[in-house]
C-alpha cells in the first residue's frame, strides 16, 4: 500500500501526517491536524530564540559609515600621529642631519621662513629627506606634523583646521617667478639679488615670507609695485615668494 508523507510546520510546531488509502489513516491524520490547530490557538507556541533569529537575518556585510567619513575627510590624521609615524625617525635623534625636535637654535631660522615654506620643502624633499618624508601623508597632514614638531622647538604656528585646503590661485608661484621675477633675479639686473646668491638673500630670508610679500606688493628700490604685474593677486605673490625662499635654500643651516 502506497504511503505519502508530508511535513507540516507552523511556528516550529511539526505535525507529521501519515496518509494511507484506508479510512482509519485519514481519521488519525485529521486528529493530529486538529490537535496542532488547537495548540496554536491556545498559545502553545514554542519559545523563540531571538538571538538566533537576529544572527540569521544579519546582513552579510556592514557599512562602516564612520570610517568612510573619516577617510573622506581631508587630513584625517593628526600632527602628532604623523610625526611619530614619519618625522620622529630622524628628528627625534638628529639622524641624517635633521634638526632635533626641541632644539630651538637649530629650528630658529627654519621657523622664521614660515609654515608655508616648511610644508612646501617637506613635500618636495631636501637632502636626505625624501619627498613627503617618504610617507603617504596629505599636505594637510604634513602641515599638522610640522606644526606639532616646530611648536615644540620654539614656534607658535596654528594647526590647520581639519579638511582645510589652501586657497586656490589662478597661477602658481613657479608661474609668477617665470613671468616676472626671473627677469631680474636670474641675472642680478637692477641690483636684484640673484637666486644663487644665498648671502644676498640671508637678510630677506630672516624677515619671513609675509614681510617680504608686503615689500613686493608696495615695491622697493628698482622693483616696481607687485613686481610690475598689475594683475597679480596677493595670494599669487605670496606663492611666488614662498617658492623663491625654497629655491634659495631658506631652510638650509
Amino acid at each position: 500500500m502506497a504511503i505519502i508523507s508530508r511535513l507540516y510546520t507552523y511556528n516550529s510546531l511539526e505535525v507529521i501526517a501519515m496518509f494511507r488509502t484506508d479510512s482509519r489513516s485519514f481519521a488519525v491524520a485529521g486528529i493530529l491536524a486538529l490537535s496542532a490547530t488547537m495548540a496554536v490557538a491556545m498559545g502553545g507556541r514554542p519559545k523563540v530564540d531571538e538571538e538566533a533569529i537576529n544572527a540569521r537575518i544579519q546582513p552579510i556585510a556592514k557599512l562602516d559609515l564612520a570610517g568612510a567619513q573619516k577617510a573622506a575627510a581631508g587630513g584625517a590624521r593628526g600632527g602628532e600621529e604623523i610625526y611619530k609615524a614619519v618625522c620622529g625617525a630622524c628628528h627625534e635623534s638628529g639622524a641624517a642631519g635633521a634638526p632635533k625636535t626641541g632644539d630651538k637654535a637649530a629650528w630658529a631660522k627654519r621657523i622664521g621662513v614660515g609654515l608655508d615654506v616648511l610644508v612646501k620643502t617637506a613635500k618636495a624633499g631636501k637632502g636626505a629627506m625624501p619627498p613627503n618624508g617618504g610617507s603617504d601623508a596629505t599636505e594637510a597632514e604634513l602641515a599638522r606634523a610640522i606644526v606639532f614638531m616646530t611648536n615644540k622647538s620654539g614656534a607658535n604656528f596654528k594647526e590647520p583646521a581639519a579638511g582645510a585646503k589652501a586657497a586656490a590661485s589662478d597661477r602658481s608661484g613657479e608661474q609668477i617667478i617665470k613671468e616676472a621675477c626671473l627677469k631680474c633675479h636670474e641675472t642680478g639686473d637692477k641690483g636684484a639679488p640673484k637666486l644663487t646668491d644665498k648671502a644676498a638673500w640671508s637678510q630677506r630670508l630672516s624677515k619671513g615670507v609675509d614681510a617680504v610679500t608686503k615689500t613686493v606688493i608696495r615695491g622697493h628700490g628698482n622693483m616696481p609695485a607687485r613686481g610690475g604685474m598689475a594683475d597679480v593677486t596677493d595670494a599669487e605673490l605670496k606663492g611666488a615668494i614662498t617658492e623663491l625662499f625654497r629655491l634659495v635654500g631658506a631652510e638650509s643651516k
